[in-house]
């Protein structure tokens, strides 16, 4: 499945149905009168967080959505059913903007959880509402409200506990495909990653859903490489995973790069607790891995976890020291527990 993160749809929720001008004919009945019935309401436009999507990628293929027109109102005070509702279904994590592409509408950060982007015009009243004791025999009736209508900008932002950042091939999706069941591409030249991917981890029978997404260059928050676009899927992550590839011929002014542009990008992603490995160790030998290890030392003010997702040596420490992490956050996420003396 191709991934899309990013998609601009029009949206148009249905008009309200018409109501009837009718009079009542029946036999043996002396006096008539007016019997014309209300229109329907039209369709709604709801957006759904909906579980088993992790792409935006069927909205490249359809952009246009409209509601039900609501059905006109009929004879004998026959009202008119409401019009049938159109649900945009998207991955939990999607927000939702203005065509300005700046104002958020919505955030749909659960699944489950959905929202009204457009309602349904009100149906008109039938010629039965305009019954008076001065107009007994009212020969109009009110057309039903139009619907409203909008461009929308749908941009999801995955929802994960953890998320790996670097520079191109610092390791990231070899680590990814070492600790998940995820299948991303791995080569050995730069930006093999071209769009973010999810895994889940398993350590201690517990589970860590990890993001990667392309890798950083000096520049990125102008727009050089890749970019920073998808910086956008680590923003909801608990802790950043930060690796730095001990290929690298200066291993802190790597580390110093991509810290360079998480704080350029802002979204509070250098406030975030980080957890720092030197990957592909297995290259290295053991005089080789302490001159790395004291260039990243001194860049980052702390010692890194020598890692390699071959050997699957330092695997498991990240594992936990990322879990750990995770379980602080979500602790401090709970509410305070009820205090029993008052119950």
């Amino acid at each position: 499945m191709k991934f899309l993160d990013q998609a601009k749809v029009y949206i148009r929720s249905g008009d309200g149905g018409a109501g009837s001008v009718s009079f009542r004919r029946e036999k043996f009945i002396e006096f008539g009168g007016p019997d014309g019935g209300d229109g329907g309401r039209g369709g709604d436009v709801w957006i759904e967080a909906v579980n088993g999507l992790n792409t935006l990628i069927d909205y490249r293929y359809q952009q246009h959505f409209r509601a039900k027109t609501g059905m006109h109102g009929m004879g004998r005070n026959m009202a008119g059913g409401k019009g049938a509702d159109v649900i945009l279904k998207v991955p939990a994590g999607t927000q939702i903007y203005q065509e300005d592409n700046e104002t958020l509408i919505a955030d749909l950060t659960e699944v489950g959880q959905r929202f009204k982007i457009a309602e349904g015009g009100n149906g008109g009243f039938g010629n039965a509402h305009f019954k008076t004791s001065t107009n007994q025999a009212p020969r109009r009736a009110n057309p039903g409200l139009p619907g409203q209508e909008m461009t929308v900008w749908l941009r999801l932002k995955l929802i994960a506990d953890a998320g790996i950042v670097g520079l191109p091939n610092a390791g990231k999706s070899t680590f990814l495909a070492s600790v998940t069941a995820a299948k991303p591409k791995i080569a050995d030249y730069p930006f093999t990653t071209l769009h973010p991917g999810l895994g889940v981890a398993r350590i201690d029978g517990r589970e860590l859903v990890i993001a990667d997404i392309p890798g950083l260059i000096e520049g990125a928050h102008e727009g050089v490489g890749i970019g920073d676009r998808f910086l956008g899927h680590v923003e909801r992550t608990r802790v950043l995973l930060h690796l730095v590839s001990a290929q690298e011929e200066n291993a802190g002014k790597a580390y110093k790069t991509v810290r360079t542009e998480l704080e350029a990008y802002g979204a509070g992603l250098t406030d975030k607790p980080e957890i720092l490995a030197l990957s592909q160790v297995d290259t290295l030998d053991a005089d080789g891995r302490k001159k790395k290890a004291a260039s990243l030392k001194r860049a980052a003010g702390r010692a890194p976890i020598m890692l390699s997702a071959v050997s699957r040596e330092g695997v498991d420490e990240v594992l936990r020291a990322l879990m750990s992490y995770v379980d602080e956050a979500k602790t401090a996420d709970e509410p305070p527990a009820p205090d029993d003396r008052w119950s």
